[in-house]
């Protein structure tokens, strides 16, 4: 087991925690009524990955202990389980050693090992009051409808749903019957962008203020995610504003901004919905596939290829059609292993996308614009549907599954896996290839 890589290692924790959230919820009081082992799996994957798809209704289908085994599988799906892991070694007092510490900081993707301990805690802290202050602006609003029980109980759910970038709701409409509401939106809006950013960006803000001290990835983050945001948000409103089964319904320029402003941030691997997804037009389900594949920050909640991944691709073509050969930005230099590993993460996501939509397409009775938007929306672990994901068979569910699971690992984890190491002892001379 000691030889086992670190990739290895994280494949073997998630999907243990998977198949012990799949046996609770196959418990008799996790269920109103019999679910089958697939639908229980599904789910389990769904939320240990922080995807948000789902077979059965949350709402309807779990009783409030199987929505509790939903809401921690989030919870530590989200967190990272080696994080916790390692982080309850350390409340103890257990010794953490070196191998512990390379599982963690491959996790977090933290360059040295040192201070990982305290790096750890202040995530935690960071969830703490994140999560707990989501809770309580929500429950101004769920408290009055639903009572102090389930209100607290609806506002808890959707907080560390939230935060953790889930998806998931305790309401079968998810929050289209909330979408006038102000205090919802932007709560829910709000908590998923911020743990979107990742948690390297997080505790570089909260100890540092000036611009220029922080490290080129916070500042890449900073800008990227806004810009993103934009793209979204116009892109939705631009193309929305009239379509009467999304924002042509709603009364009011300030309702369909609002509206447009939850459906532009939420394909970054939110997965919550204030419009009905399947109503959009064809041009916006292609905008929010482009979204989704992109996500959120590194050692966040979010899934995707990641912003700064993105940012680094578009910096390298820049860079090539300058013939610069070096990739500049915010006075620093990118280095070429940068540069290897966008192409590696952008060839691999794209591989386990195209399989999956050709495995979907040949075996299920889907639409192609529909099946597409479920693969994507699995890769960034995202959760919208355009109501696909209930007409798969255990086929298409394993597929989707697979793909939810290597999109929370990361595209490199699936790459390293297969890789060998083996440092090369010559030199060969060097070739010429005419691309493009």
């Amino acid at each position: 087991m000691n030889k086992l890589s670190i990739p290895a290692w994280l494949v073997l924790v998630y999907g243990a925690w998977i198949a012990l959230g799949t046996a609770l919820l196959k418990l008799p009081i996790a269920a109103h009524q019999p679910v089958s082992w697939i639908d229980a799996f599904f789910t389990a994957v769904s939320a240990v990955t922080v995807t948000g798809l789902i077979v059965v209704d949350t709402s309807s289908a779990w009783t409030l202990f199987g929505q509790g085994v939903i809401m921690a599988l989030i919870q530590f799906g989200g967190l990272g389980l080696i994080t916790f892991a390692v982080f309850v070694l350390a409340a103890i007092g257990a010794r953490i050693d070196v191998s512990k510490q390379r599982y963690l900081a491959e996790e977090l993707n933290v360059d040295t090992m040192g201070g990982l301990i305290p790096f750890v805690k202040r995530i935690l802290g960071i969830f703490i009051v994140c999560e707990l202050l989501g809770m309580a602006l929500i429950a101004t609003q769920f408290v009055p409808e639903y009572g102090w029980g389930m209100g607290l109980w609806h506002s808890l759910f959707h907080s560390i749903s939230a935060f953790n970038n889930a998806g998931f709701s305790t309401f079968s409409d998810s929050l289209m019957g909330w979408v006038g509401n102000p205090v919802i939106i932007w709560t829910i809006s709000l908590q998923f962008i911020l743990s979107g950013l990742g948690f390297l960006v997080l505790s570089e803000l909260f100890r540092i203020r000036r611009w220029r001290r922080l490290s080129l990835h916070t500042r890449l983050m900073l800008i990227g995610t806004p810009l993103l945001i934009i793209v979204g948000v116009g892109g939705y409103a631009a193309l929305e504003w009239t379509n009467p089964a999304t924002l042509g319904s709603l009364d009011g320029t300030f309702a369909r901004l609002q509206a447009s402003w939850f459906e532009g941030v939420t394909p970054r691997t939110a997965g919550f919905n204030a419009m009905d997804t399947a109503g959009v037009t064809d041009a916006t389900a292609l905008l929010t596939m482009v979204l989704m594949f992109i996500g959120g920050g590194a050692t966040s909640t979010a899934g995707g290829i990641k912003v700064t991944t993105a940012f680094v691709l578009l910096l390298a073509t820049i860079a090539f059609f300058r013939r610069s050969g070096v990739i500049h930005v915010q006075r620093n230099e990118i280095g070429p292993s940068a540069g290897l590993k966008v192409m590696a993460l952008l060839f691999v996501g794209l591989m386990l996308i195209f399989t999956a939509l050709f495995v979907l397409i040949l075996t299920q009775e889907l639409d192609f614009l529909d099946a597409a938007f479920e693969v994507f929306s699995a890769f960034g672990t995202v959760g919208l549907s355009r109501g696909a994901t209930g007409a798969l068979d255990t086929l298409g569910k394993l597929t989707i599954c697979v793909v939810m699971f290597l999109g929370r690992l990361g595209p490199l984890t699936l790459g390293f896996m297969l890789a060998t190491k083996t440092p090369p002892r010559l030199h060969y001379p060097e070739g010429k290839v005419y691309l493009g």
